[in-house]
């Protein structure tokens, strides 16, 4: 039987590396993204996208639907980033309301709307995107790091529930800069061109993410986990 993955905040990296990576094992894979006009090079053979405003509870249950009239809906993946910088003197109501509804509303209501399709079938898995952030705030992240300390949270007590019923929910924190042509940017700056050049492995290819991903996927009922941290052997912690 085949089965589709729908992958909620499809973004140019991590996401649509996910998808690629389900897609390849033959699953049907639906991506969402809020500009749906920048899945173009994404789309194609198992893989089918639309714009999605993951905010909106709504057009969330619809775009599980979809994925589901595709073929069982077997994973969930909710990887909206929202991950802004601002002091705290300057981090204004609308900046901290958008950023929670982004990265803690929009998870909650993913997680809620994948449990209800998977629980009728006593299977299914959904894994939730977080960050550092979600377990400690740095300076100048106060919103991020509410927002995605909400997500863990949601995560945590989803997975203590619904475990039990056969459904594997798992909360992955990306411990480290993505290799993105921004975030390489955005290093150099702080430790210098020579720097990055001295350590390759400092920053992780997205393709490495989603293999993590496609691992935890295959894990076995009786040894599943809930929280990997993932992170370049180059990165201090």
């Amino acid at each position: 039987m085949s089965r589709s993955v729908a992958v909620i905040g499809a973004g140019d990296f991590i996401g649509a590396a996910i998808a690629r990576r389900f897609a390849a094992e033959g699953f049907r894979v639906h991506a969402g993204r809020r500009n749906g006009d920048k899945l173009a090079p994404l789309l194609g053979g198992n893989i089918t996208g639309r714009s999605l405003d993951a905010r909106d509870s709504e057009d969330v249950t619809a775009f599980l639907a979809e994925a589901e009239a595709q073929a069982p809906l077997d994973l969930v993946v909710f990887n909206v980033g929202a991950n802004v910088q601002f002091p705290l003197t300057e981090t204004t109501d609308r900046v901290f309301r958008k950023v929670w509804e982004m990265a803690c509303y929009a998870g909650f209501v993913s997680v809620r709307e994948a449990a209800k399709l998977m629980l009728p079938r006593g299977q299914g898995k959904i894994f939730v995107t977080g960050a550092t952030a979600g377990l400690r705030g740095n300076p100048g992240y106060a919103a991020f790091a509410a927002a995605k300390a909400g997500l863990r949270a949601t995560a945590q007590s989803a997975a203590r529930e619904l475990w039990p019923q056969g459904i594997h929910v798992a909360h992955l924190v990306i411990d480290a800069g993505v290799d993105t042509e921004w975030v390489r940017a955005r290093v150099t700056e702080r430790i210098g061109a020579e720097a990055l050049a001295a350590q390759p492995d400092l920053l992780m290819p997205p393709e490495a993410v989603a293999e993590a991903y496609w691992a935890l996927y295959n894990q076995p009922k009786s040894a599943r986990t809930f929280e990997q941290e993932i992170r370049p052997y180059g990165e201090k912690w």
